[in-house]
């Protein structure tokens, strides 16, 4: 689509859906900062006019309240304010635009009604600020009446941005009311593709979810006019169709909505399912995947197809999560692989469970960096057709890893993966979840190994090996051995190669599902009486890990003490009671029963020592081990050999029970 360059919108400055009031500082800011202040824990200086011993503060540092917010785009600034769109959602990510796309320069365009000071400020990439634009706007709110409005353009030079920084403005008020009308970033430059778009959502069972996120698309106007088809992959025995209220959020997209109801071939099959409608269609230039059971702000999906529109090459560009919990926790910001450990994680320097509301922008130096990741989750992420029709759908693994590995296949190929900031999610945070210890541990364990049999560049997968084990050990130390079947099953399927991963997608879960019948520490309840009390009901600190020095000696004896039969009457009544935060491998090792709460907090498990499954799973995951070190080049080969033609759209319309379309 390259042509002439031109001026495109880049970014609306918006306000919260509903005026939500717990959202607000993910949007505005009120009070005077200090420029290049990055002390979180200096209160004194996170609002001018707050006296320092505690006095009342002044007209200038009033705070905002959600009443504020007139619309999605405008906001009323009180007399003697000053509010900040130094956030996460609303300042603009100089740097990202600088990096990765034709953007040569950049332009903000504000509408205030009333006479307001209107600040712009620039950071780089260390977090020090510099005003670069000051000017005033119209005149005063005549008895609270609208006055005309002024429209000012701010030029914008994207030159000094090559490690990082954003663009910012600010608001004061008066003696008078203002209300900011409207704001947006622009840029100029050459894009480089259309802004055609479907959407694919895959579903198990959260219809209510499901209706959220139709209705917000539904109501987005900017998603609209981009949108061919809105894809809901339904995969539950809940249909999202019938459930209360659907019909209403549902209606207003017409033809651009399609519901298609598949068995449960899990995230993978889901998604993979609405990249292969979109490519079949033929009409979208880029397709994104959006996870079932997040909130979304409209906003940033059109952020995101801006912003590939403009880049140099076929890019995907993700989304940042947010806690859904605790909503203006920035959950993940950045993430990559570990090459040698190939273990996943936030990229170096960011910091996960930040929360914004409490250490803004101006007071998180890291924020200001740009950050470039390995992969993106697909919470939701944005991707070319492009990249698809060279690289192919999702690896069929079911659930876990089929994000990272796409990304990683795609940058192979030359196509690079960048995560946005003023783009995001809310999502549930992994923190309340338990999908390391239950059936989930059986595609954790399958799909690492497989992800670094196909990428890996270390031989005999580097670390990976070393660290399944030591896995396969925290687990049996702290009796959870479900997980450790879950685990073991993984290895064994692992080596049934390639073709395995297609013929059982479908099949797999309810088998590990049914083996939980045999693992009392998966069998959680919500009664508080449902076990006896603990023998031991003390209520004080964990012991110690011991020191690295003495770790090695210490592990050997745990195992022997595992290996020995369990105290008198262990298995009827837990010896001690084990919070979630607790119930680390060093800590349970040491008991021979115990009850422990589950990480969403709903209920616990009654966790007992058992002597002869701890010898049987440590023996075969030996054994496993061993011979996935000796075949490693072998299995590598195989599964290398096969990525092209299992990933295909073939493939998968097989899968599907549809025609190949050859």
């Amino acid at each position: 689509m390259a042509g002439e360059p031109r001026w495109a919108l880049a970014a609306q400055v918006v306000l919260p859906i509903d005026r939500d009031e717990d959202l607000l500082p993910l949007y505005v800011e009120f009070g005077r900062r200090y420029v290049g202040v990055d002390d979180p824990h200096d209160e004194t200086v996170r609002r001018w006019g707050v006296p320092r011993d505690g006095g009342t503060p002044s007209a200038a540092a009033l705070e905002g309240r959600s009443d504020d917010v007139l619309s999605r785009t405008s906001f009323a600034v009180r007399a003697g304010q000053r509010v900040s769109f130094a956030t996460y959602f609303n300042a603009f990510p100089a740097s990202y635009w600088r990096r990765w796309t034709t953007a040569e320069r950049g332009r903000l365009r504000v509408a205030v009604e009333g006479q307001a000071t209107v600040l712009v400020y620039r950071s780089n990439a260390r977090g020090s600020a510099v005003r670069v634009h000051r000017f005033t706007t119209g005149s005063p709110l005549v008895g609270g009446n609208p006055s005309q409005t002024s429209v000012m353009d701010v030029e914008l030079d994207l030159l000094p941005f090559v490690d990082g920084g954003w663009y910012w403005f600010d608001i004061v008020a008066g003696e008078q009311p203002a209300i900011l009308t409207s704001a947006e970033w622009l840029v100029f430059g050459v894009p480089q593709r259309e802004t055609r778009l479907s959407i694919g959502v895959t579903t198990v069972n959260k219809p209510e979810y499901v209706r959220k996120i139709v209705s917000a698309i539904a109501g987005s106007h900017e998603v609209r006019e981009n949108l061919d088809t809105l894809y809901i992959v339904d995969q539950g025995t809940q249909p999202v169709e019938g459930h209360p209220g659907w019909d209403a959020a549902a209606a207003p997209l017409g033809t651009q909505l399609r519901i298609i109801t598949q068995a449960n071939l899990g995230g993978s099959g889901g998604f993979s399912r609405g990249m292969y409608e979109t490519l079949t269609a033929g009409s979208s230039t880029f397709h994104m995947v959006l996870d079932d059971d997040v909130s979304i702000e409209p906003e940033s999906i059109v952020r995101a197809l801006r912003f590939a529109s403009f880049a140099r090459r076929p890019t995907i560009v993700g989304a940042h999560m947010f806690d859904i919990s605790n909503p203006t926790v920035l959950h993940s910001y950045g993430e990559e692989i570990d090459p040698v450990k190939w273990t996943f994680g936030a990229v170096r320097g960011v910091h996960e469970e930040h929360n914004l509301a409490f250490s803004g922008l101006r007071e998180t130096p890291w924020l200001h960096r740009r950050v470039d990741v390995g992969y993106t989750g697909w919470w939701m992420c944005l991707i070319p057709v492009e990249v698809l029709r060279e690289v192919g759908l999702s690896l069929p693994v079911f659930i876990k890893w089929d994000d990272a590995e796409h990304c990683m296949r795609a940058r192979a190929a030359g196509f690079p993966t960048v995560s946005l900031p003023g783009s995001a999610v809310w999502h549930v945070s992994w923190n309340d979840k338990d999908d390391l210890i239950d059936w989930q541990a059986y595609y954790h364990q399958r799909n690492l190994l497989i992800s670094c049999l196909l990428h890996t560049r270390m031989p005999q997968g580097g670390e990976a090996i070393r660290q399944s084990i030591q896995a396969l050990i925290k687990n049996a130390y702290s009796m959870r051995y479900y997980a450790n079947e879950m685990r073991l099953q993984g290895l064994r399927d692992l080596f049934r190669g390639p073709q395995h991963l297609h013929a059982s997608i479908g099949g797999t879960l309810p088998g590990l599902r049914a083996l939980s019948a045999d693992y009392p520490d998966v069998r959680f309840r919500a009664d508080p009486d449902a076990f006896p009390l603990p023998t031991d009901q003390r209520d004080g600190p964990p012991p110690r890990l011991p020191k690295r020095s003495l770790l090695a000696p210490w592990v050997a004896k745990m195992a022997i003490r595992h290996l020995r039969p369990t105290a008198p009457g262990a298995h009827e009544i837990p010896q001690v009671l084990v919070p979630q935060r607790y119930a680390v491998w060093w800590y349970l090792s040491q008991y021979d029963s115990a009850l422990v709460s589950k990480s969403d907090g709903t209920g616990a498990a009654f966790y007992a020592r058992q002597p002869q499954t701890f010898r049987d799973q440590m023996i075969e995951g030996l054994r496993l081990h061993v011979r996935l070190y000796r075949q490693w080049d072998a299995l590598a080969k195989a599964y290398r050999e096969s990525l092209t033609q299992i990933c295909s759209p073939s493939a998968w319309a097989q899968t599907f029970g549809l025609d190949d379309p050859g």
